[in-house]
């Protein structure tokens, strides 16, 4: 029944530069720690483009110098090495209290695995996982990556998934560390595919992986004064 489901605001947010969103995460996340009880939220957004590095990532993956470099780069406290985001890439922060589904984190990197999964299912493409690696791949190409921050077990951090985005950004990285295998986008697939009809497909797909009631909720802008 409907009623047995968590509750899960949705937050259905344009391009958000990387700082900011992530001190939004972390503000849900610290809410979070403090009273258990609060509803999941589910963001879903673009970023202008930024490399993200994950905690004890490999610099040598990045093939220019962070030092010198034009681009914008940040270190942050999720898994996994560098990764790359940019308008055409839909990006989802789940903050979500685990010990209302299972305590496994492996089991949630494969449940968001799923939710990419039955996204591309609806364009009837099949979406692949490889063992011994987090992520999606179409066809051989790396169409989603995944990284994950969990403290107290409410996570934050989520996935990126490549819909439309302009691919030469990753070609100045070693993208996740993976060197053998290529990124690629749905839009290689679907000629014309956009950010905006993806994202209802992915909020639905979410909703029914994690079983939860999507609530659509507005950005409050409260955490701006810090």
């Amino acid at each position: 029944m409907e009623l047995d489901k968590n509750r899960c605001l949705l937050y259905n947010q344009g391009l958000m530069p990387y700082l900011e969103a992530h001190r939004w995460q972390r503000s849900l996340l610290t809410e979070r720690i403090h009273n258990p009880s609060l509803d999941d939220v589910l963001i879903l957004l673009e970023h202008p483009p930024v490399y993200t590095l994950g905690q004890g990532s490999n610099s040598d993956f990045i093939k220019f110098d962070i030092d010198k470099s034009e681009y914008d780069v940040h270190r942050v406290e999720r898994g996994g090495e560098v990764t790359y985001h940019c308008p055409g890439q839909l990006v989802g922060y789940p903050i979500l209290n685990l010990q209302r589904y299972r305590k496994d984190l492996h089991w949630y990197l494969r449940e968001l695995e799923e939710v990419i999964i039955r996204v591309l299912a609806v364009y009837g493409l099949q979406g692949e996982r490889i063992p011994a690696f987090t992520g999606v791949w179409l066809q051989g190409r790396k169409v989603a990556a995944i990284g994950i921050k969990v403290s107290r077990w409410i996570t934050m951090h989520g996935f990126a998934l490549n819909v439309c985005p302009d691919m030469t950004g990753f070609e100045r990285i070693v993208p996740c560390g993976i060197s053998d295998k290529p990124v690629g986008s749905l839009a290689e697939s679907i000629p014309g595919i956009t950010c905006e009809e993806v994202r209802f497909y992915v909020a639905q797909s979410f909703a029914e992986v994690f079983s939860v009631q999507l609530v659509d909720s507005q950005h409050q802008e409260f955490f701006r004064c810090e």
